[in-house]
């Protein structure tokens, strides 16, 4: 269930944006902007979704939040790729956006990634006024200073600190920079139905604290010849990871809990979401 509805996520996130850029003009950032939004798994899309129809909104208004992170996630990835930040040169298996193109057309590209979430997730179809304006303000504030930009600004301090982070500090970090986002998206069908999202706030905590502590997993296990060689440079570095501080074996118990944990937050909705508790438990069980 949860892999037809994570690729049915796949196929209308795709069609959104080839109907929404489509109205733009052809030019470079625009064509840019198409590159850097296709392919990923769209998890987040799939929370937005997946919880709207767990209170009963119309996919055709889920549809644009929905479109909205996957913007405001690739605008992130496109800014991360810069030589100035990550100077990463692949992207899913392509060309970084600086590399196919340039610097500034990258940040360009992503700077125009970020306006058009806040405009997708304001866009009339969402629903009435006060929906959409706790949607732009909560987005805003998990995308900020309070969000994903002060978790990567904390992760980027911590690459020249002279100490290790604790595992308190990268918890905290990690809230900001992967888990802000999944939050919202969890969120996000609650807040359209006007209903309360305290359940699926505590089910993406828990679910995003599991998400980063699998990807330092899978940082490790990619490639066992260099599993000891990382551990020990993490440990001597200030980036830190929980896989530094807790043992590969200690990471993994710690992922396994908080998967845990994320169903049982569910429990209100019964069966009803179950393809949510299936999605914590692919966020541990990917390999990618």
């Amino acid at each position: 269930m949860f892999h037809d509805r994570l690729a049915d996520t796949a196929r209308r996130i795709e069609a959104q944006f080839t109907r929404v850029l489509a109205d733009l003009e052809p030019v470079p950032v625009v064509q840019a902007m198409g590159y850097a939004t296709e392919g990923g798994k769209r998890l987040r899309a799939f929370l937005v979704l997946e919880s709207a129809r767990l209170h009963g909104v119309d996919p055709a208004r889920a549809i644009w939040p929905a479109t909205a992170i996957e913007a405001l996630h690739a605008y992130s990835l496109v800014h991360d790729d810069l030589p100035c930040m990550d100077d990463d040169d692949l992207r899913r298996g392509r060309p970084t956006v600086h590399v196919k193109w340039n610097d500034g057309l990258a940040v360009l590209t992503g700077d125009a990634l970020h306006s058009l979430a806040f405009e997708l997730v304001s866009h009339p179809e969402t629903g009435p006024p006060q929906v959409r304006a706790e949607l732009a303000l909560s987005l805003a504030r998990a995308s900020g200073a309070q969000g994903m930009v002060l978790g990567q600004a904390l992760d980027m301090a911590a690459e020249t600190a002279e100490t290790a982070l604790t595992l308190d500090q990268i918890t905290a970090l990690q809230a900001g920079k992967t888990g802000a986002l999944i939050q919202w998206s969890a969120c996000a069908g609650a807040h359209l139905a006007q209903a309360d999202p305290a359940p699926l706030q505590r089910y993406a905590q828990a679910m995003g604290l599991a998400f980063q502590i699998a990807d330092d997993i899978l940082d490790v296990e990619g490639d066992a010849e260099k599993a000891g060689k990382r551990l020990n440079k993490d440990a001597q570095a200030g980036k830190a990871t929980f896989v530094s501080l807790l043992g590969l074996e200690g990471a993994k118990s710690r992922a396994t809990a908080l998967v845990e944990q994320a169903c049982a937050a569910l429990s209100p909705y019964g069966t009803q979401a179950e393809t949510l508790r299936e999605a914590a438990r692919f966020v541990i069980a990917r390999d990618n």
